[in-house]
């Protein structure tokens, strides 16, 4: 089995036809690329935020900081083709995907950890399906850099899930299901706002 067949048996669901329709617009192009900027540098922050938050945990701390500095250079890597495309890399509003998942986090330990993991691995399980979804309709350049993220992003996945098995101490199988049903309901409701994680356009 593949990262990318292990991502699609994890994922609830597929990408919708009609986001990729959308994605694929010219017209979107740099809106899509704004996100996807805007994405990695969340990514890196969220890594981050974990290896101050949880400074007793040596696995997640080596994890975390790779995974830090692999999407802090995919972010450079976007700013890089956004410039050279000439688009303009600006502040853009957040997508209600990942606030609609941390919503549910628990607010105490380790509950509030195992979570924070679970979405995690859920958002770069969804990015790598959607790079994987989109390549085939872009352009060469950009088909071959999303396929290249392909292989970090299903590890950071893998990463996540990892660690919050490991930190759970407990099956949590049930949580996961929780949050995989969460992670569908925002993929496929109707939303009006594209981004690179929204749901269904309108």
């Amino acid at each position: 089995m593949t990262a990318l067949d292990e991502i699609h048996q994890f994922l609830p669901c597929v990408t919708p036809d009609r986001w990729i329709d959308e994605a694929v617009k010219p017209e979107n192009l740099c809106l899509l690329l704004t996100d996807h900027a805007h994405c990695e540098k969340k990514a890196a922050s969220t890594a981050m935020t974990l290896m101050f938050r949880y400074v007793d945990r040596p696995d997640l701390l080596n994890k975390m900081s790779r995974l830090a500095r692999e999407e802090l250079i995919h972010f450079e890597q976007v700013l890089a083709i956004m410039q050279e495309r000439g688009m303009v890399y600006d502040h853009l509003s957040s997508s209600r995907y990942a606030a609609g998942l941390r919503k549910h986090v628990r607010t105490s330990e380790p509950g509030r950890l195992i979570d924070v993991l679970i979405i995690g691995a859920l958002i770069e399980a969804r990015s790598c399906e959607r790079f994987a979804k989109l390549a085939p309709f872009l352009d060469e350049q950009l088909a071959k850099f999303y396929r290249s993220l392909l292989k970090s992003e299903s590890r950071h996945y893998q990463d996540y899930l990892h660690l919050a098995r490991e930190y759970a101490g407990e099956p949590i199988d049930g949580r996961i299901d929780f949050f995989c049903e969460v992670e569908r309901e925002l993929i496929e409701a109707e939303d009006e706002e594209f981004r690179f994680h929204s749901g269904t356009p309108v």
